[in-house]
């Protein structure tokens, strides 16, 4: 259940009107690395996580939650910088407030010109956030990561939380508002904290590399191709033990289309690298299987199921009794 609580996470002020920044701020509002977008991934993955893992059911909801908070606090923003525009735009016999805004006429051919990029953003809005990007590109469902394997779905966040920090570390760099900066530093930090928060929640899910179930071939999954037909980089990536750990090593193939037909299209490739066989990664990946399954089996009833109970005392799914009713 939600409800609105009038008073902003964060207190969105603005000095004064800068429809110029209104607009690149829409790029946090509808934009594909934007508020509304993190709000519906995270809302969307926590729903198959629910009675499995209701401890990142809770993360993934508290989360989504707070980006809604953060979209409204881009709007008011935006809605602030708009200022006089909203007014002006409402006076269809004066003009003045809006020229004034605005400043000479050339100004004002200049804002309509950049306008053509998003004309959505004045025409149809009238002076308010519109759910698209800084370009007029209308938001969409395709924007968002839900996997249904919180290894793969935390890795997902934790790549949306980095790029919409850089987004806001570059939108610091085109206004000089004091009071918008204030607001964007504030939404930049919490980037970063989400950015942990995913990160620590991934490390309670062991195994959790490599995402998902099936480990992987062992024959591949240590070797570097060169594909470089001059000097190549060398480091960690492509030498040494690699992300494993001691006893497994990365295995450089300088030359690869040598290597392609040695082993006839890797058919005939020998494990490098790493003393797992494929038929012990099989077995691994089997019984890792076997564990995940059970865990959402365990969590699931075979009979009458239930999301909530009234009142919710515990993180889990209440047991569905005889007459229907939740224990």
């Amino acid at each position: 259940m939600f409800y609105h609580v009038k008073e902003l996470q964060f207190n969105a002020r603005v000095s004064g009107p800068d429809p110029h920044f209104a607009a690149l701020l829409l790029e946090q509002f509808g934009g594909g690395n934007g508020e509304l977008k993190a709000a519906m991934q995270y809302f969307v993955q926590a729903f198959g996580a629910r009675q499995p893992y209701p401890d990142k059911y809770d993360l993934l909801m508290d989360i989504a939650t707070e980006e809604f908070s953060h979209l409204e606090i881009v709007g008011a923003t935006i809605t602030m910088l708009l200022d006089g525009i909203n007014g002006g735009l409402k006076d269809a016999m004066d003009q003045s407030d809006l020229t004034k805004l605005l400043g000479s006429k050339g100004q004002k051919e200049d804002f309509i010109h950049k306008a053509l990029t998003a004309p959505q953003f004045l025409v149809l809005t009238g002076g308010g956030p519109h759910v698209t990007n800084s370009q007029g590109v209308p938001w969409t469902g395709a924007y968002i990561n839900a996997n249904g394997d919180l290894t793969v779905d935390l890795r997902s966040n934790i790549g949306a939380e980095s790029r919409a920090k850089i987004v806001y570390e570059y939108l610091l760099q085109f206004t000089d508002d004091k009071y918008v900066q204030e607001t964007l530093e504030f939404l930049m930090t919490r980037e970063i904290a989400h950015f942990k928060m995913f990160s620590a929640a991934l490390e309670t899910i062991q195994p959790n590399f490599p995402p998902g179930i099936l480990q992987g071939d062992p024959r591949y999954t240590h070797a570097f191709y060169n594909m470089s037909s001059s000097a190549s980089a060398r480091g960690p990536w492509n030498e040494g033990q690699g992300p494993w750990g001691r006893g497994e090593s990365w295995e450089y193939i300088d030359d690869p289309l040598r290597q392609v037909i040695e082993t006839q299209g890797q058919l005939k490739k020998a494990v490098a690298g790493t003393a797992q066989t494929p038929q012990q990664a099989q077995q691994v990946a089997s019984a890792l299987g076997k564990k995940r399954s059970q865990e959402v089996k365990a969590a699931v009833p075979d009979g009458p199921n239930q999301w909530s109970s009234y009142p919710q005392s515990s993180l889990a799914s209440p047991k569905v009794a005889q007459d229907g009713q939740g224990q």
